[in-house]
């Protein structure tokens, strides 16, 4: 019998706030989890942080996103039901009209007072701490450990 335990790793993963038409971007998620959140997912092997950013964004948004600020890295291992994940979260903007892709089923623009629910993952979270960020709140302060 082996008893020697298996060695797992968190996976990476990223998440973007897309600022366009005074808000921001969400989607409504095909698979479950089910609700509304970030454009984000899975960084692929050998792909940097930055173009899984901007992939993500386009096959979700179907926007041409240009990265403006890394925000945040997320990573508390209960941020997803399904697995422990760590996320980087980056500050983006667009032109141009989103549309729901891949798995994302719908998605809309939201401001802080017209967010949609349920809000999945950790990604209400990320959201309240952007609207403070974008209030003028300092990243030291947000982030306190």
């Amino acid at each position: 019998m082996n008893t020697e335990k298996k060695y797992r790793n968190p996976l990476v993963t990223v998440d973007i706030i897309i600022e366009i038409n005074a808000g921001i971007v969400l989607i409504e998620r095909v698979n479950p989890p089910h609700g509304w959140a970030l454009p984000g997912g899975f960084v692929d092997y050998g792909e940097s942080l930055e173009t899984s950013a901007v992939r993500e964004a386009k096959e979700e948004t179907s926007l041409d996103v240009t990265l403006r600020e890394q925000f945040h890295s997320y990573s508390d291992p209960d941020r997803d039901p399904r697995h422990h994940t760590v996320t980087t979260v980056f500050i983006a903007t667009a032109d141009g009209i989103p549309k729901a892709d891949d798995d994302a089923k719908n998605l809309g623009v939201f401001t802080e007072n017209s967010l949609p629910s349920p809000i999945v993952f950790d990604h209400g979270k990320i959201i309240r701490d952007y609207f403070c960020y974008r209030k003028g709140e300092l990243k030291k302060d947000i982030f306190e450990t």
